[in-house]
C-alpha cells in the first residue's frame, strides 16, 4: 500500500526551537519537497528513502531499454539499490534487541526506521525539521501498523527530548550536511549509552583534493546545504566521545546507481556534478561507524 501527500494534507510550517533562521529555510524547503525521484520510487513498496543508492546494477532485471516496462524497471531498481544502502547503514549499527530504541536523526520520510523496526524487531524514533515528512512517516507507520513502535517527530537533531544514555544506537543517513558537526556529535553522544552504536552515511568532500570543487559547491547550492569534508567528520567525533570502529568508502558502490540515475526520466539536474565528482576524486561517499564512549 502507498501513500500520496496532496497539496490539502500538506501542515503548516513548524519549526523547533532553537532554530537559527537557516533551519527555518531547510524546514521550509523540506516541507515543499515533492521530488518525483524520491516519491516514485518510494511507490515500489512502501519504504520511502531520501538518499541515494549502493551497488551492482542488474542489467538482467532491467532488461533491453527498448522493451515495454523499461522505465517502470529502471525504478524498482534504483529504489533496490536505494534500500540496499539503508541495509549497509543498519549492518553497522552492532547488536540490537526488541527491547531497545534507536534514533534515525534527519529520517526524512521514514524509510530506514521502517527498516531497522522490521530487522530488530526494536523501537525506532525519528526526528526531522520538516512538519510535512513526520506526517508522511506517521500515516504510513499506522498503515503498517507499527505506529506504536515507529514514529516521526517534528524535532531539531540538535536537541532532541531523549534522556541522556538512553539510546542504543542512532544514525545519519545523508542529514549531516545540514549541520555543524560538533553540535550534531555532542547531541548523539549524549543521547546515547556507553558503548552505543553512532552511524553516519554521507557525502563528503575529500582534503586531498584541497578545497571543496566545483561540483561540490554545486550540490551544495541545489540542496542548500553544507558539506563537510572527511577530516571533519573524524575530527568532530573524537572530539565528542565518538571512536570510529570503521570507516568505508563506498564512492565505487554509488557511482552505478548514478549513472544509472542519469538515463532515468527522474533526473533532477545534479546528476552530473554528482557522477564528476566521485569521477575526479574530489567528493566522496563514505559510512563512518563508531562507539560512543
Amino acid at each position: 500500500m502507498t501513500t500520496e501527500l496532496t497539496s490539502a494534507d500538506a501542515p503548516s510550517v513548524f519549526i523547533p526551537g532553537p532554530a537559527t533562521p537557516y533551519q527555518g529555510d531547510i524546514a521550509r524547503y523540506w516541507n515543499n519537497e515533492a521530488r518525483p525521484v524520491n516519491l516514485r520510487l518510494g511507490d515500489v513498496d512502501g519504504l520511502y528513502h531520501h538518499h541515494y543508492g549502493i551497488g551492482a546494477v542488474d542489467h538482467a532485471a532491467l532488461g533491453d531499454p527498448q522493451a515495454p516496462g523499461y522505465e517502470q524497471r529502471l525504478i524498482a531498481e534504483l529504489h533496490r539499490l536505494e534500500s540496499a544502502q539503508a541495509e549497509t547503514l543498519l549492518d553497522h549499527l552492532g547488536p540490537v534487541t526488541p527491547a531497545d530504541t534507536l534514533v534515525d536523526a534527519g529520517c526524512g520520510r521514514g524509510g530506514t526506521s521502517v527498516m531497522a523496526h522490521q530487522r530488530f524487531g526494536c523501537r525506532v524514533e525519528g526526528v526531522t525539521l520538516s512538519s510535512a515528512q513526520a506526517d508522511f512517516g506517521n500515516r504510513r507507520a499506522k498503515e503498517l501498523g507499527i505506529e506504536d513502535q515507529v514514529r516521526a517527530r517534528v524535532c531539531n537533531m540538535l536537541d532532541t527530548p531523549f534522556d541522556k544514555g538512553s539510546i542504543a544506537a542512532s544514525w545519519n543517513n545523508e542529514s549531516t550536511m545540514y549541520v555543524d558537526l560538533d553540535d550534531l556529535f555532542a547531541e548523539h553522544a549524549r543521547l546515547l549509552r556507553p558503548g552505543g552504536r553512532y552511524v553516519t552515511v554521507t557525502g563528503c568532500w575529500n582534503p586531498r583534493y584541497g578545497q571543496p570543487s566545483k561540483w561540490v559547491s554545486q550540490i551544495n547550492a541545489h540542496f542548500e546545504c553544507n558539506i563537510h569534508s572527511r577530516r571533519e567528520y573524524l575530527r568532530a567525533m573524537a572530539d565528542n566521545r565518538l571512536v570510529p570502529q570503521a570507516v568505508v568508502d563506498l564512492t565505487p558502490d554509488t557511482l552505478p546507481y548514478w549513472e544509472l540515475r542519469a538515463t532515468s526520466s527522474l533526473v533532477t539536474g545534479i546528476e552530473e556534478a554528482f557522477i564528476e565528482s566521485y569521477r575526479d576524486g574530489s567528493f566522496q561517499y563514505v559510512l563512518i561507524a563508531a562507539d560512543r564512549v
